[in-house]
């Protein structure tokens, strides 16, 4: 245990000093080692002559690392939220925060899958430069910008000395939307709640009257018949009771895969999303409980902004294993029963993968299955006795939405 321990401690303290080499450095540096050891071992002078204005060049390197760098680096994103195309600027501001003058560096900013790289020229204290660069967004997707980092070393890459000024940060690509009408085009008529075949005794929806058993709430006590019928029998304990059906606040349920078994293409995957959003975003602007889940996640539906930003990390997978069923009953196990369903997957969901999520809720749930087909026109078919909306276009969404309500 003592010698790990102690194994450890060297091992980070000499990390550092070895971590200015670059992949080149690492690889002159072997090569000087070759070299030398060989010229030791078998007495040859000219491998000694070889390794020697190696070994002496990377220690000449490290020359270009002295000084220090005193620089404060803020990255802007300007918008911070885009949709698929707009177009979306960053802006690298690097301040020197010394008292002293700085050398020339380079800075280097990841953008994505992509690497930005800069000149910054040499600056007085206080002095400010700054960087404009452009993102890419014609896909649907978070966009990490930074961390900025400068890199100081010499021309050949042999040594490099990298500082990591800031922390990244995010730049949402939301998926397109198309605008729906109000109340998700009539699909949830009731705000205030449905009424269902559930008897209670405390809710809004009077049924009928029962006679009292120890234990009622005397709130819900019908006196007027009471009166009636003990004066009738003469029994001061012959009272009656009101009974209610059961209302609950609507709830909507929207369940889109993300499994690639149940699309025809990328670009299929990505109209469902859109459809997915547009039929989310008008129901939390009419304010009714909303749940978005898929088999990776449950989407924050708090607000529409919320809602578009985690989209954008929604993709296609050909790891998600299961048939319709187990992904809907897996996706929804935790989530109060809905008043309206909505399904929304590719042209390869079949109509028994509809009727295998539909018998999974109870009978007054109202399901629409959202179908979606690149150039298919746009029509509302029954499948195995659920409503099937073919979506062939996202402008296609109001049309087929309004015909659903019907």
């Amino acid at each position: 245990m003592g010698t790990s321990i102690v194994l450890r401690s060297i091992e980070n303290s000499v990390r550092p000093h070895f971590a200015i080499l670059s992949s080149a450095g690492w690889i002159a540096l072997a090569f000087a080692a070759v070299m030398l050891v060989g010229g030791f071992v078998l007495g040859w002078q000219e491998l000694t002559f070889v390794g020697l204005p190696v070994l002496a060049g990377l220690v000449f390197c490290t020359v270009f690392l002295i000084g220090r760098t005193t620089y404060d680096v803020t990255i802007e994103l300007s918008p911070s939220r885009v949709v698929v195309g707009e177009r979306a600027l960053g802006r690298l501001v690097i301040t020197n925060s010394g008292t002293r003058s700085v050398l020339a560096a380079r800075m280097e900013l990841p953008v994505g899958a992509g690497r930005a790289e800069f000149s910054i020229p040499a600056l007085k204290p206080a002095q400010e430069h700054d960087e404009l660069f452009a993102v890419p967004t014609n896909r649907r997707a978070v966009i990490a910008t930074g961390p900025a980092i400068s890199v100081r070393g010499d021309q050949l890459g042999l040594i490099r000395r990298v500082v990591r000024w800031t922390d990244p940060i995010d730049l949402f690509v939301h998926p397109v939307t198309t605008p729906l009408a109000p109340s998700a085009a009539g699909l949830v008529r009731d705000l205030e709640g449905q009424v269902t075949k559930k008897i209670t005794d405390s809710d809004l929806s009077f049924h009928a009257l029962r006679s009292y058993a120890p234990g009622d709430d005397r709130r819900y006590v019908h006196w007027r018949t009471s009166a009636r019928l003990i004066q009738q029998t003469g029994d001061p304990m012959n009272l009656m009771v009101r009974q209610f059906e059961e209302t609950r606040r609507s709830q909507l349920t929207v369940l889109q895969s993300e499994s690639s078994a149940f699309y025809g293409s990328d670009d299929e995957f990505e109209l469902a999303v859109s459809v997915a959003t547009s039929l989310a975003a008008q129901v939390i602007r009419d304010g009714t409980a909303l749940n978005i889940v898929s088999e990776s996640r449950r989407l924050h539906t708090h607000s529409a902004s919320a809602m578009l930003d985690d989209s954008c990390r929604m993709e296609l997978s050909g790891k998600l294993g299961g048939n319709a069923r187990d992904f809907a009953r897996t996706a929804t196990k935790r989530l109060p029963p809905p008043s309206v369903l909505f399904i929304i997957a590719g042209s390869k969901m079949t109509a028994s993968d509809y009727r295998q999520i539909e018998v999974l809720f109870p009978t007054e749930t109202t399901v629409i299955a959202f179908r979606i087909e690149l150039g298919a026109d746009a029509a509302l078919r029954q499948v195995a006795g659920v409503k099937v909306a073919v979506v062939g276009e996202l402008r296609d969404l109001p049309k087929v939405v309004s015909r659903a309500a019907g």
